[in-house]
């Protein structure tokens, strides 16, 4: 099993995308961060949305996207063609995870 860490650059909306990436290219989790601002815009996780879609209802599953959106729902492969694509640590990723789950209210 490998995973991956990774972020790229989406222009139009001035965003870095950062992933972490399981053995098949899916999602685990998932932030945009702000370019000129640097802040956080989402942090959403499988694990929390799995857990939602097995354990609550479609309003706490709304709350959650609203507060940390929504996990990309495609396979990334091809993600090192993409503008600004530059693999990370598993430790940069953390960090990151972690200001932007403090900065949208939930914790690490």
């Amino acid at each position: 099993m490998t995973t991956t860490w990774f972020r790229t650059y989406y222009e139009d909306e001035d965003l870095w995308l950062c992933f972490e990436a399981d053995e098949e290219s899916w999602a685990v989790r998932h932030m945009e961060i702000g370019g000129k601002d640097g802040r956080p815009r989402t942090a959403a996780s499988l694990q929390e949305v799995l857990h939602l879609r097995d354990h609550a209802d479609l309003a706490a599953m709304t709350r959650y996207e609203q507060r940390y959106g929504i996990l990309a729902d495609a396979p990334l492969d091809g993600w090192q063609d993409q503008p600004g694509a530059t693999e990370l640590t598993a430790e940069e990723f953390e960090r990151l995870w972690g200001e932007a789950r403090r900065v949208l209210g939930g914790g690490g």
